[in-house]
């Protein structure tokens, strides 16, 4: 029988630059102590370009589970350091979307991700990969990409999802659509579109975008809003946030492990938030690529 339960024994890593990240740091550790968890490690990184650097030490120094605690962008920038290695990836969703936390069922409040931790269990799940870099649930191009690099910090850490909100409609005006090719490797496909979603999980800004994706699927969901027309986009939006009956409506689906995505013109790609990437690129699955704690179900 696969042993489920989660290591006793942990490292703490902290994005203390996120939303919440520096605020809830101290919280952090004393509820994980409380909770049984022993820290072998703790570290609350001020500077996000070192974050990766840190988690990689942790889990060479043979911590049995990391906890990286700030949003997806500082989830996905650091998963890379567990693929393939005897280590369970644990989560405190301290960031503005907190997409990877609900994709796994896990609560966005400090004190029920701590209990995840304490009482959940294993769960081996995918990875995406845009050409060698590993995501943990979603990138994007079109209109997200623009929001990502230059929505300003104070925006987020303080209006969250509104202050995506507002910064959404005023780079709507200067947003253009373009043209994409979809590429399975048996049949190419090309077409206007306003908005391209790579996912590895359902949810994306915060939103559940897609009901075929899941993180233990084995394959990778390409999802195009179709069409030239900005207000498409939006209808896209609303109709995902609110759960209509047509919300796909705008939007066309692929599913594979593998595909070949090239725009015209080329588009810059935002990686669970961060824009990393740029077309043309090569996507695929990794299949079971880590173990991650989640609740039970």
């Amino acid at each position: 029988m696969i042993d489920q339960t989660l290591p006793r024994e942990a490292a703490l890593v902290v994005n203390a630059h996120s939303r919440k990240g520096q605020d809830l740091f101290d919280q952090a550790q004393a509820g994980l102590e409380a909770a049984g968890i022993r820290l072998i490690a703790s570290h609350a990184v001020m500077d996000p370009a070192k974050l990766q650097e840190t988690v990689r030490r942790v889990v060479a120094d043979g911590a049995p589970m990391v906890i990286v605690g700030g949003g997806d962008g500082s989830l996905s920038g650091t998963v890379d350091e567990l693929v393939g290695k005897p280590r369970v990836f644990a989560v405190l969703p301290l960031g503005t979307a907190n997409s990877f936390a609900r994709t796994l069922g896990i609560p966005l409040d400090l004190d029920g991700a701590v209990a995840v931790i304490a009482t959940g269990r294993r769960r081996r799940i995918d990875l995406g990969m845009i050409d060698g870099d590993y995501f943990a649930n979603a990138a994007s191009m079109g209109l997200s990409p623009m929001i990502g690099e230059t929505v300003p910090h104070k925006l987020k850490r303080y209006l969250g999802r509104i202050g995506y909100l507002f910064w959404a409609i005023k780079c709507a005006a200067n947003f253009r659509p373009f043209r994409i090719t979809i590429d399975d490797g048996a049949q190419a496909r090309t077409m206007w579109s306003t908005e391209v979603r790579i996912l590895n999980g359902g949810y994306h800004g915060g939103v559940e975008l897609s009901d075929e994706a899941a993180v233990d699927s084995g394959e990778i969901v390409i999802q195009a809003v179709v069409g030239k027309s900005r207000f498409a986009l939006a209808r896209d939006w609303y109709g995902r946030f609110f759960r209509l009956k047509d919300r796909n409506a705008q939007a066309e689906e692929f599913r594979g492990r593998s595909f070949r995505l090239s725009a015209r013109p080329a588009q810059k790609i935002s990686i669970d938030g961060e824009v990393l990437a740029r077309t043309p690129v090569t996507v695929r699955v990794a299949p079971g690529a880590v173990e991650v704690a989640v609740p039970v179900a």
